[in-house]
């Protein structure tokens, strides 16, 4: 019986050290504004610096007028500058 209760103990431990695993993800601490540019096309963008709480700074972008926000110069995109700074943050660069 002791034997079986600390597998239990054991697994339970592997599990919350498993979801914890998300609290721990870099989070967006500042946002600060950069640079405007333009694509190729003629196509109007602004820079946006993102700090993260692993003290990495991550870049990302708005489009549209800041309608349409992205990781970076990427294709994952959001309408929302927040969730891109999160997305940025999750991100390994």
């Amino acid at each position: 019986m002791n034997k079986t209760k600390s597998i239990i103990l054991i697994m339970g431990s592997a599990l919350a050290v498993l979801l914890s695993g998300q609290v721990w993800a870099a989070t967006p601490t500042d946002i600060n504004y950069c640079a405007r540019g333009a694509t190729a096309l003629g196509t109007k963008y602004s820079t946006y610096t993102v700090r993260c709480s692993d003290g990495k700074k991550r870049e990302i972008t708005s489009w549209n007028r800041r309608k349409k926000w992205c990781v970076g110069t990427s294709r994952r995109c959001t309408n929302d500058q927040l969730s891109a700074a999160k997305k940025a943050c999750r991100s390994k660069k």
